[in-house]
C-alpha cells in the first residue's frame, strides 16, 4: 500500500474492506459446511457390484442383500467377460459369481476405493454365511501396500489443482487478472503450460522415487499431473479474467470448498451425501483423482471420460481467458474513443 492509499479517509476504504471480509467469511462458512456435512458421517448407498445374467446363485444372494439394505446395488452383465471388464474399467467395485463347490467367488478391485471393497466384502461375506455358502475373495486390482487407504491419488490431485490455481492467482496479482492484449494472454497461457508440466513432473517424482509410493507408470502420472494443473490454472485464469477479485472467491468455492469433498477421494462417491455424489464426474479435483487411479492401477479404457473431461476444462479455460481479453481490450478502446470525443467539448 502506498502513502496515498494509507491516507485515504475511512469511508473510502471501509466498504471494500468490509466486502472482502464478508466474502472471506462466506467462503470459510461454506468450507466448514461442505467438509463437515459431507464427511462427518459417511453412509454408503448403491455401491455397485457386478453380476452375470443367468448366474442364479449370485443373483439370489445379491437380491437377498438388496431386500435388507440399499448399501449395495447389483449391476448386471451379459457374460463373465463383460463383468470382468466392468471391474477393470471401474464401473463396479466387485464382481460376484458362482464359485466351485456350490460356493461363491467375489473379485474385488481395492485400488478403486479400499473402503468400498471392504464394505462389499463384509456385506456379501455375511450374506453368504447366512445362506450357508462358502465364498472365496480375490483382489484383482489391489491398492499399493505403501498406500493402504488409497488416499495418495486424492492428495496428489489436491496438490496439483491447488498448484494450478495458485499459479494463476499469482500471475493475476502481479500482471492483472485480465491480460491487456491477446499476445499477453498467449504468453500467460504458455507460462502456465510450462509451469504445469514442471509441477506434474515434480508430483510424479515425489510419489515415485522420493516417497516410493508407486514405482511404475510415472510418466503417465506426470502427464496426468500436467493436464490437471493446467486445467485448474486455466479455469482459474478465465474466471478471474471475467470477474476479477470476485472470480478468485468463486474459483476457491468450486475447486476447493466443493471440489475436494465432492471428488470422492477421501470416501468413495457412494459414501457421500446425495448432493455431492455425482460431483466427481465433472469437477476438476474429482476428474484428476479418478484419472490418477486409472493411470496407475486400471485398464486404459477407464481413462475415457476423465481424460476428456479434464481436457475439456483446459480448453474452456483457454477460451474463457482469450474471450475475456478480447472483451476488455475492446471496452478499453471504446472508452478511449469516447474520451477523445469528449475532450474538445470539455475544453470548449
Amino acid at each position: 500500500m502506498n502513502e496515498a492509499q494509507r491516507n485515504l479517509p475511512v469511508r473510502d476504504w471501509l466498504p471494500r474492506a468490509a466486502a472482502l471480509l464478508l466474502g472471506t467469511l462466506a467462503l470459510a462458512t461454506a468450507f466448514i459446511a461442505a467438509y463437515v456435512g459431507a464427511l462427518h458421517q459417511p453412509r454408503p448407498h448403491d455401491v455397485p457390484v457386478g453380476v452375470v445374467l443367468g448366474d442364479q446363485r449370485a443373483q439370489a444372494v445379491l437380491a437377498a442383500v438388496r431386500q435388507r439394505t440399499d448399501k449395495i446395488k447389483a449391476v448386471e452383465y451379459d457374460d463373465r467377460a463383460a463383468a470382468d471388464d466392468g471391474l477393470t474399467t471401474r464401473e463396479v467395485y466387485a464382481v460376484l459369481t458362482s464359485g466351485p463347490d456350490n460356493g461363491l467367488h467375489l473379485a474385488t478391485a481395492s485400488a478403486s476405493a479400499p473402503a468400498a471393497t471392504e464394505l462389499v466384502t463384509q456385506v456379501l461375506g455375511q450374506a453368504a454365511q447366512q445362506a450357508n455358502l462358502p465364498i472365496q475373495v480375490t483382489d484383482e486390482v489391489p491398492v499399493e501396500s505403501t498406500d493402504p487407504r488409497g488416499l495418495v491419488p486424492f492428495y496428489l490431485a489436491v496438490g496439483l489443482v491447488l498448484g494450478g490455481y495458485l499459479a494463476s492467482t499469482a500471475l493475476g496479482l502481479s500482471t492483472g487478472t485480465a491480460p491487456v492484449s491477446l499476445p499477453r494472454a498467449g504468453l500467460r497461457i504458455a507460462a502456465l503450460a510450462v509451469y504445469s508440466v514442471v509441477l506434474g513432473t515434480v508430483g510424479a517424482t515425489i510419489v515415485g522415487p522420493v516417497l516410493d509410493v508407486w514405482h511404475h507408470d510415472l510418466p503417465a502420472v506426470a502427464a496426468v499431473g500436467a493436464l490437471a494443473a493446467f486445467a485448474a490454472a486455466m479455469v482459474a485464469s478465465a474466471v478471474q479474467a471475467w470477474l476479477g477479485l470476485l472470480g478468485t472467491g468463486l474459483v476457491i468455492l468450486l475447486l476447493v470448498v466443493l471440489g475436494n469433498p465432492g471428488s470422492g477421494g477421501i470416501y468413495a462417491p457412494e459414501f457421500l451425501p446425495a448432493w455431492l455424489r455425482g460431483m466427481h464426474r465433472w469437477n476438476v479435483p474429482g476428474l484428476t483423482t479418478d484419472l490418477i487411479k486409472s493411470a496407475v492401477y486400471f485398464d486404459r479404457r477407464s481413462t475415457g471420460w476423465t481424460l476428456s473431461g479434464l481436457t475439456l476444462w483446459a480448453l474452456l479455460g483457454v477460451a474463457g481467458l482469450l474471450t475475456a481479453t478480447i472483451f476488455r481490450t475492446h471496452r478499453r478502446a471504446a472508452r478511449a474513443r469516447t474520451g477523445a470525443r469528449d475532450a474538445p467539448t470539455a475544453h470548449g
